[in-house]
């Protein structure tokens, strides 16, 4: 009588499980096993341990990723239906906790794709697969390791970069106040400090108005060279100059009556640099001369302004190539340049471009010299055109676009804008800035165009001006019969 020889311990009399215990000699079984396993891999990491590998690291990989996509069902399932809650998570309070949470898992995560992809190549048993798959089975899967860990990489990059733009702009600001008079108004000023001047003068000045419950935005512009500027009621510079601002000279340090000069005023041309008017102004992350010329914007305009963002327009061009340029219709040619270097010079001997007639996606040179030219033109012009850079830039800033481009954009913040505003308040300012983006936005400039006298402006008038732009009257009901 002869007898079947026994089986091995603990192996089933039939295989019932072919991925853990494959047919080693069967080359086209193997195969397919090898792309299961990587497939597997890329949908659901941890699954090709759990089924023939390592059950305590695929475990370990289906929980990570299980974990993952739970964060990311709660972040769509945030950006979908509580949005304000989503921004206030990542820029408010707890943002660094959140922001560096979210950069330790992503790359974690990353790493630990890796490691389980280097495994399945591995359980995959390359010798036994046909040639074909033994070279494009760890080819697919690596290429999928690639994209997905790039995406990981990318995401905490993008974290990292919310962080310490949100530290760097944000980190040093103001009180937090609530609207005035149903606004918030912000003094945006722009200035260029590589012209060689001995001091840095704010050549943009404008007052952003935001309504606090519909979001509309009212950009006031303020001319540079208006003279005799009002202080606001219990400003320091009232009390230097109850009547307004007006011209100073002497052997060291002057000025002239126009806005752009308070900084000298307040700043500049003092022993204490002006902390003897605004003690408080470094600690809120301002300077005396920034609220010295917001005192004087308040009082041009008859609102509170208690906060303000400075553009440094050195890096301007940084953040409109950030942004990926803007559309601007050009309606007379502009030349680039310094300037003439005598009067009467015509612009052809000293320019060193032109900017054409007609519709332009400008780039960042490009839109900074049309904020600047003014020598063929004149300040009012350049004042209109600087207002329709700032409409151009704010429609840039959409959620894909800021998605796509964030860390350029992060980086340009960073490097040109300065600003009090207080980061608690940003989750609110995000949710009035999409509310703003379906509406039209309210220019006002106080230019002879605009019916100001530019010698001796009337302020009561402008005040005036100002609360019709910002408070229309009700339309008067038809009589009824």
């Amino acid at each position: 009588m002869t007898y079947a020889p026994a089986r091995p311990a603990g192996r089933p009399l039939i295989e019932t499980r072919p991925l853990r215990n494959p047919e080693l000699g069967d080359e086209r079984f193997m195969g397919r096993r090898g792309w299961w396993l990587v497939v597997m891999n890329a949908l659901i990491p941890g699954s090709a341990q759990v089924l023939a590998g390592n059950r305590r690291l695929g475990r370990f990989g289906l929980g990570a990723t299980l974990l993952a996509w739970l964060l990311v069902v709660i972040g769509v399932g945030l950006a979908l239906f509580a949005r304000t809650a989503l921004v206030w998570l990542v820029t408010g309070p707890l943002s660094w906790i959140v922001l560096t949470l979210a950069q330790v898992l992503l790359i974690g995560y990353a790493v630990l794709w890796v490691v389980l992809t280097i495994d399945a190549i591995r359980l995959v048993k390359l010798v036994r697969v046909p040639t074909i798959s033994r070279f494009a089975i760890p080819v697919a899967a690596l290429l999928v390791v690639s994209l997905a860990g790039g995406a990981a990489v990318y995401g905490s990059t993008v974290a990292a970069s919310s962080r310490g733009t949100l530290s760097t702009i944000f980190g040093n600001s103001g009180p937090s106040l609530p609207p005035s008079d149903g606004y918030y108004n912000i003094l945006l000023l722009g200035a260029d400090s590589g012209d060689g001047r001995d001091s840095m003068r704010f050549d943009s000045i404008s007052v952003v108005s935001v309504n606090a419950d519909s979001g509309a935005v009212t950009i006031t512009g303020i001319p540079r060279e208006l003279p005799g500027a009002p202080f606001s009621e219990g400003s320091p510079m009232q009390a230097l100059y109850p009547n307004g601002f007006e011209g100073h000279s002497s052997a060291t340090c002057g000025w002239n009556g126009w806005m752009n000069h308070i900084r000298n005023a307040a700043e500049v041309c003092r022993e204490d640099q002006g902390t003897g008017l605004y003690p408080d102004a470094a600690a809120h992350g301002s300077a005396p001369g920034i609220e010295a010329t917001k005192d004087a914007a308040e009082g041009v305009l008859g609102i509170e302004i208690p906060y303000y963002v400075f553009l440094d327009m050195k890096g301007f061009a940084q953040l409109v190539d950030a942004l990926g340029g803007v559309d601007i219709t050009v309606t007379e040619r502009l030349p680039e340049g310094g300037g003439p270097a005598y009067e009467g010079q015509p612009a052809e001997d000293w320019a060193t471009g032109w900017i054409e007639v007609g519709e332009q996606h400008m780039d960042g040179d490009t839109a900074q010299w049309y904020a600047r030219s003014r020598y063929t033109t004149s300040d009012w012009d350049r004042m209109k055109r600087q207002r329709e850079l700032q409409v151009a830039i704010l429609e840039q800033f959409t959620p894909q676009n800021v998605l796509a481009r964030f860390n350029e954009i992060a980086a340009a913040g960073t490097a040109i804008v300065q600003t009090d505003l207080p980061q608690d308040k940003l989750p609110e300012f995000f949710d009035l800035m999409t509310k703003a983006k379906g509406q039209e936005v309210t220019q006002i400039e106080l230019t002879p165009e605009g019916g100001v006298d530019e010698h001796e402006p009337d302020f009561d008038a402008i005040h005036q001006m100002v609360q019709d732009a910002l408070h229309p009257p009700s339309p008067t009901p038809a009589p009824e019969g």
